[in-house]
């Protein structure tokens, strides 16, 4: 699908409008909150399963650094837009202790307000007007705009699962990491001008899909051939279940050579609100994206780098008892699915579950099936369009209340969906 037109501007007689904003599609997960605001206000108890934000508290350690580092006055002032020396030298210890990955902390790494900050500030060092980027279908939303706030074209390339209807009544088959890389290397071909930018994220959102080593090792090849860059989005780097680990794609030999990473404390350390994260990689990106920065901001308050250092350092134990939730609530959810007769897969990794919408209420589109569930189970979930085009025919649901109210969920889904 072309997206460029979104960006285009359009002026009405004098009226003033904004060239970047104005062809901005609604945001349909606005219309799900709207009418859960509504529902909520008439009384009726939504179990919100829809915008991925953790409720797990951050670690006691960075609370209490950040408390102790906010008194003092000393770190009331300006700080680094690239990130305080020990911060950034805590990123590369932790990157040595969980990935055998070596980063210079003075060349490869850099702090960033959040991994969207940091993503879409470095789609506009990497690409502009005339240049393309390859995104996966669906996507995070802002792995589609990001490029396309930069100017650029995108050009989506599928990576599943492929709902009933585009199987043409057939079962769905599920994301295929080997056909979505098979996908790329066709969209790169087959592009003009060659794409200048890969944008990758495993686990994904929305739609859980999970790669191994050798992937990585494929994709850095193809780019090293090819001299295109690849940008992983690495934002759960460590939500994952049942054994699997993530790799990080620097772990490939060579990988510094045309890959950065987006490293996040969001969903790891459930430091959500901090807005703590950073890119690692490719030295000579890293420094565009210093320079960029060191005009538009001065970095995160300095007590949250402060508390963001001790918590690199000291809480290496916190992401698996995150994780242990996830997964109870992960198991809770789609056994209880299925319980009803809504099968759906139970992902590796990610604080969602991606699921088709059921086979008896398919002649609805997914963000009025999200309604559908709004009004009559009382749920939120987000609507699968909501992530491009080819999230059509799915939902996602976001692992984000606890067990109860989980259950509570899937008893309102059984009385409203009575065609299961």
């Amino acid at each position: 699908m072309e997206f460029s037109r979104w960006l285009a501007p359009v002026y009405y007689g004098d009226v003033m409008e904004f060239r970047r904003i104005t062809g901005l599609p609604p945001y349909v997960f606005a219309e799900i909150d709207s009418l859960k605001a509504q529902e909520r206000r008439a009384g009726k108890d939504v179990v919100d399963l829809g915008f991925g934000n953790p409720d797990i508290p951050s670690p006691d350690i960075a609370v209490e650094k950040l408390a102790e580092a906010a008194r003092n006055p000393r770190n009331h002032r300006y700080s680094s837009s690239k990130g305080i020396p020990n911060l950034r030298k805590a990123v590369a210890d932790m990157y040595l202790r969980k990935f055998g990955v070596e980063l210079d902390p003075d060349t490869e790494v850099v702090s960033t307000i959040g991994a969207k900050e940091g993503f879409s500030h470095l789609m506009w060092v990497l690409v502009g007007p005339g240049d393309v980027a390859l995104v996966p279908s669906p996507s995070y939303p802002i792995h589609i705009w990001g490029p396309l706030f930069a100017g650029a074209e995108v050009r989506q390339v599928r990576l599943g699962p492929t709902s009933r209807n585009e199987a043409h009544g057939e079962a769905p088959r599920r994301g295929n990491p080997e056909e979505f890389l098979s996908n790329l290397v066709e969209a790169f071909e087959s592009s003009w001008p060659r794409p200048r930018v890969i944008v990758i994220s495993f686990p994904h959102n929305p739609t859980t899909t999970s790669v191994d080593l050798d992937w990585m090792t494929k994709i850095v090849e193809f780019a090293r051939e090819r001299e295109v860059i690849v940008v992983h989005d690495f934002a759960y780097s460590d939500t994952a279940f049942d054994g699997y680990k993530p790799p990080s794609v620097l772990q490939v030999p060579e990988a510094k050579d045309v890959a950065v990473e987006l490293y996040t404390l969001t969903k790891s350390y459930s430091m959500a609100g901090w807005r703590s994260a950073f890119l690692v990689g490719n030295k000579d990106v890293v420094a565009a994206l210093v320079k960029l920065k060191s005009y538009l901001d001065y970095g995160t308050f300095q007590p949250i780098q402060i508390a963001a250092t001790v918590t690199l350092n000291e809480a290496d134990s916190y992401p698996p008892l995150v994780n242990a939730i996830y997964q109870s609530r992960r198991d809770v959810l789609c056994e209880g699915l299925a319980r009803i007769g809504w099968q759906i897969e139970k992902p590796r990794g990610t604080m969602f579950v991606w699921g088709e919408i059921p086979e008896p209420y398919q002649d609805l589109q997914s963000l009025e099936f999200a309604k559908f569930l709004v009004s009559e189970a009382q749920v939120a979930v987000s609507p699968g369009v909501g992530f491009g085009p080819g999230g059509e025919g799915f939902i996602r649901f976001a692992l984000i209340e606890n067990e109860q109210r989980i259950h509570q969920a899937l008893r309102n889904l059984k009385r409203a969906l009575p065609k299961l």
